[in-house]
């Protein structure tokens, strides 16, 4: 108790101490902290002629505003506003770090000028050439976010560089949602409406009380239908305005007299609407069916041209016509349709065709703030060549549907100033649309099943590794698939080749701004790594090494058909085997150091594994980087995974957390190494020591060693064991010589089943 009390003594008096020390530590993380948030556009403006990032501009204002935007100028005359991407959204891609574009932004909303100013992502520093994403870039000028904002789940309206899809498409995401943020929070949106400061504004909602029923002519003259009605001129004339003079003459048979389309729109989530509209079982049945705060549209049209056309039955999705409010638009897919026969209103004409429309869930619309339905008319003029124009329907829910919010005040404050708005703008358009990362995952979900599948088949292989290795020639005929799926699938097609790059950033992450979503903008790698962690826990990073590795597959396929043409295989001694082994784990120990000092340094230097060149750029690049990859698997011709065994970084980071498996799977017998040594000759990467003992950091789970394990022809445990039960039942008067043959040395390029 003495003791107790002199230690609070003690710790008492340096108790000071300790509480400077915290105090030190909390102002340095904040001084960081803050450091990391302060924009940065004054950093890069004046390394960078103006006239290089905005042409025709010869000055720029101090950067100023919020978010921070320098004002540039032709002499006295405004041309528009100068902007660094990572002022004003998130812009951190595979890396963990900023990527820092800065764009011109006219005064009309075009994207004048964009030029990429700094970036850490690996497969750009090293990988990709500079002057392909420069070109990619610079397919963002000229266009208009503010005109024509991107609808959900659209592809980049710029093709993505194959090998560096997630970087590139952080990049197009972020000019696509900082162009539309600046243009709205500093005065450039033209489309957006402001009311007079003087005019207050209550706020509505729908009146879910009124449900009455009306006719189709008291749904129009009340504007709770609207109508878009063109013929073929009105068509051509759009086309010849937007210097397609081909389409125009091309009219598709089509006459003034048959009318183009007539088409009708309606928000039929609305209860008053809904019921004129849809009848009363229709009526409570989309009831039924809408999530709270879940609108519905009804469309209906007559002519020539079909607003659904054939699209959505072979894609799933109605291409011709866009909901768009504000800076949000989205398409409807075919599970969102359902088809009616008629519209139930009374006086309502035959339509050709009424389709009830759901907005899909992850998309918004108000029904109190004005909406547009784009209807999109394309003339296909040959195999290669389509020329589009669209027509906009708009529609804005009549007051007498509404009804002021109970308790709301009428707003007579003046609108809020630039600097004012621009946060809450910010996180409007932050939420405007899905996070980067789930639009990638919605895109890739094909390729997020098939993984899954090939995982839980991975899985079934290790649970009943018995029954399997028991059978020689199907265990070689599905690990011979398993391993083309995974160079070939995950490998060249799915490009998601796990690398210590990842490690790297991910420590980097863990000791700077972690964020989850950096790491989920490539679901197939996500997955791996998941799928890779879960393993080391019950077998080790043989699940990994051995079966999912990509560039680990093609060189153990390379080297089966250097067998098959009779390449010898060099046998390396175990002690060389072992000092040899440790030379992936120094490599690995100095890029994690040189990750602490330099992460770019870091990612440069992990180019002495050749995942980037032979499975993510498929060979593809600069001679000596192929050269290099070529030479490692050349070397594994001879010495099976020679790089994998010797000099990879990610197999020495993950044999270390590895060694903490709760599991061991892999079978042996008591006279494994003492005497016989045929597992320790045969193993293909001679991960078993000559005592007996499977080395787990060398491991790649192949179950090679449990096949012969079952073999009853080539393991001489079993084969003593055949031997003496054969002697037992042998006839007593009929005694046999029997001869045991215990192979101690067979030849280890034997194949597998032999």
């Amino acid at each position: 108790m003495q003791g107790s009390t002199a230690a609070g003594r003690g710790f008492s008096r340096y108790k000071w101490f300790v509480h400077a020390v915290f105090l030190f530590l909390l102002l340095l993380c904040s001084q960081v902290f803050s450091a990391a948030q302060a924009q940065r556009l004054p950093d890069f403006l004046g390394s960078i002629p103006i006239g290089q990032i905005f042409p025709g501009a010869d000055r720029a204002d101090p950067p100023a505003g919020k978010p921070m935007v320098a004002k540039v100028y032709a002499g006295t005359r405004q041309l528009g506003v100068v902007y660094l991407t990572s002022d004003v959204v998130n812009t951190r891609g595979y890396s963990s770090k900023p990527i820092d574009v800065l764009v011109g932004l006219a005064n009309d909303g075009r994207i004048v000028g964009a030029r990429l100013v700094e970036h850490h992502e690996p497969i750009v520093l090293i990988g990709i050439p500079q002057s392909k994403v420069d070109h990619f870039i610079s397919g963002y000028v000229g266009l208009n976010f503010v005109d024509s904002p991107p609808r959900h789940g659209a592809p980049p309206p710029v093709d993505i560089i194959s090998g560096a899809t997630v970087t590139l498409m952080v990049i197009g995401d972020s000019i696509t949602r900082s162009a539309i943020a600046v243009a709205r929070a500093h005065g450039i949106d033209k489309t957006a409406t402001v009311a007079p400061s003087a005019a207050p504004v209550a706020a509505r909602v729908v009146d879910d009380a009124r449900d009455a029923v009306q006719s189709w002519q008291d749904l129009l003259d009340a504007g709770a239908v609207r109508n878009l009605r063109l013929n073929p001129e009105d068509v051509n004339q759009a086309f010849r305005a937007s210097g397609r003079n081909d389409a125009a003459a091309n009219t598709e048979g089509s006459t003034d007299a048959d009318g183009f389309i007539d088409l009708y729109a309606a928000l039929v989530s609305v209860p008053a609407i809904g019921r004129s509209l849809l009848g009363d079982t229709e009526w409570q049945r989309l009831k039924e069916r809408l999530k709270p705060g879940q609108q519905a549209v009804l469309v209906a049209g007559n002519g020539a041209y079909s607003f659904k056309g054939s699209g959505y039955v072979r894609g799933g999705i109605f291409d011709r016509i866009e909901i768009i409010q504000d800076e949000s638009s989205f398409r409807f897919r075919d599970r969102n349709h359902q088809r009616l026969a008629d519209v139930a209103a009374q006086g309502a004409p035959a339509f050709r065709e009424v389709a009830l429309f759901v907005v899909p869930e992850d998309a918004a619309l108000d029904p109190v703030a004005p909406w547009r339905l784009q209807l999109m008319v394309q003339r296909v003029l040959s195999v290669s060549d389509k020329a589009f124009v669209t027509f906009d329907l708009s529609y804005e829910l009549p007051a007498a549907y509404t009804r002021p919010v109970a308790g709301a005040q009428a707003s007579t404050a003046p609108p809020p100033t630039a600097d004012q708005a621009a946060p809450a703008q910010t996180a409007q358009e932050e939420d405007a649309a899905p996070a980067l990362w789930k639009q990638i995952w919605r895109g890739k979900a094909g390729q997020v099943a098939v993984l899954t599948v090939a995982l839980l088949v991975l899985v079934g292989v290790f649970f009943f590794q018995d029954q399997l290795a028991s059978r020689p020639l199907l265990h070689d005929r599905l690990r011979l698939a398993f391993l083309a799926f995974a160079l070939f699938w995950i490998g060249w097609y799915g490009q998601a080749q796990l690398s210590v790059v990842n490690v790297l950033t991910f420590f980097s992450a863990m000791r700077s701004d972690f964020r989850w979503e950096y790491f989920l903008m490539d679901p197939l790698v996500f997955i791996l790594w998941c799928a890779t962690a879960i393993s080391m826990v019950f077998w080790n990073r043989g699940a990994f090494c051995g079966w999912l590795c990509p560039f680990g597959a093609l060189q153990e396929l390379s080297n089966r058909v250097a067998r098959r043409l009779g390449v010898r295989q060099l046998k390396i001694s175990h002690g060389v085997n072992q000092r040899l082994s440790t030379l992936k784990y120094v490599i690995s120990l100095l890029l994690f150091g040189f990750s602490l000092y330099d992460l770019a340094l870091a990612e440069q230097l992990s180019e002495v594994e050749p995942f980037k060149t032979a499975i993510i750029l498929r060979f593809m690049r600069y001679w000596p980087f192929v050269a290099f990859a070529v030479a490692l698997l050349a070397a594994g011709l001879f010495v099976e995974r020679f790089f994998c065994r010797y000099l990879c970084p990610l197999g020495a980071a993950l044999a270390i957390p590895a060694r903490l498996r709760i599991f061991n799977w892999l079978r042996r017998y008591r006279d494994c190494g003492n005497p016989c040594q045929r597992c320790n000759l045969e193993c293909p990467v001679q991960a078993i020591d000559p005592t007996g003992e499977i080395n787990p950091n060398e491991c790649i789970q192949c179950l090679h060693c449990q096949m012969l394990y079952h073999h009853e022809q080539k393991c001489p445990h079993l084969i003593q064991k055949k031997a003496k039960r054969e002697r037992r039942r042998a006839p007593a008067a009929e005694p046999a010589e029997q001869v045991i043959v215990i192979h101690r040395a067979p030849n280890p390029n034997s194949e597998p089943g032999a």
